[in-house]
């Protein structure tokens, strides 16, 4: 199949962009990287008026670490942030960098965008999961100038955001260092977005004392949640095993994922519980060593099949 007929632009820069956005009557769709959106087109399950490319903007294809906040350019590619070699990234940031060989495939990582996937708010995406675990703020560029919104009230729903008809993402900042973090997922397939997600980022102080605590899931509601009742009472502690495990088995009783039947909610629960203690037993594994990267990062994958993509 074919998509229908629309017009394209590729403006040069953020303002042009935004008035094309705002000469669509709404219809008008951004192309970032375009390995969401063009399915959605050869399936016409998207019916734009309007495309407006942003791959001629200059300055939107970046990973820098400024005075300890990590800023993605837009237009940064799954594959840039793979392979980035900034002992900065790497040491306060290595799980994003780590986590970015499990989306999708190579083509998929060398052609999909950061800002893009943000956008698409896939829920199982696992840019917008880490984005919700490490307090991300997401910078919009509209008719009225920048905003920042923070990732937590960004996403809205499934493949839903706060941003305008006529705001771009331009922009993610993650403003708190994450030395210790992990990554854990499940999918049907290597390469298709995970049906489950955990991740977890904790700082450690003196004996291995938790002085604080992040934890994260996705493909458990219709946007990634944090699991604030569980970071609480991990404040304080040792990861333990034992406590690892309780605090696992209590979130996962109070999840109500989405499912075709009951047994596919709990497939879900069960999942969410068995991911989240790996993420935290990644955390308590890992060498924290300074200069040296404390990221990980954990797939399964099942031989069924499955249908699903990454940005």
């Amino acid at each position: 199949m074919r998509p229908v007929r629309f017009a394209y632009f590729r403006p040069d820069t953020i303002e042009a962009a935004v008035e094309c956005l705002r000469d669509g009557d709404g219809t008008a769709r951004i192309l970032a990287g375009g390995q969401s959106l063009v399915p959605l087109l050869n399936r016409r399950l998207v019916r734009p008026g309007a495309l407006v490319d942003l791959g001629q903007i200059a300055g939107l294809r970046y990973l820098a670490c400024d005075e300890d906040m990590l800023r993605i350019g837009a237009m940064t590619t799954h594959a840039d942030i793979e392979a980035a070699s900034d002992p900065a990234v790497l040491a306060q940031f290595g799980v994003l960098p780590s986590s970015a060989r499990h989306i999708g495939h190579l083509p998929v990582r060398t052609r999909g965008t950061f800002g893009g996937s943000i956008a698409h708010a896939d829920p199982g995406a696992q840019w917008c999961l880490l984005s919700v675990l490490l307090d991300a703020q997401i910078v919009l560029h509209g008719p009225a100038g920048s905003r920042t919104v923070p990732a937590a009230a960004f996403f809205t729903g499934a493949h839903r955001t706060v941003a305008a008809p006529a705001e771009i993402v331009t922009e993610v900042r993650f403003p708190h260092r994450a030395p210790v973090a992990a990554l854990a997922e499940f999918g049907f397939r290597a390469g298709h977005s995970p049906l489950v997600a955990a991740a977890a980022a904790v700082e450690l102080g003196p004996l291995g004392m938790v002085l604080s605590a992040r934890i994260a899931l996705s493909g458990v509601a219709d946007r990634p949640i944090r699991a604030t009742a569980a970071e609480e009472s991990l404040t304080g502690e040792i990861l333990r095993p034992g406590l690892i495990s309780q605090l696992a088995r209590q979130v996962a009783r109070g999840l109500r994922p989405p499912g075709d039947t009951p047994a596919d909610a709990r497939d879900r629960a069960d999942l969410a519980e068995a991911l989240m203690g790996r993420a935290l037993q990644d955390c308590a594994l890992q060498d924290c060593a300074p200069g040296r990267s404390a990221a990980g990062a954990f797939r399964t994958d099942t031989k069924r099949n499955g249908d699903g993509h990454d940005r």
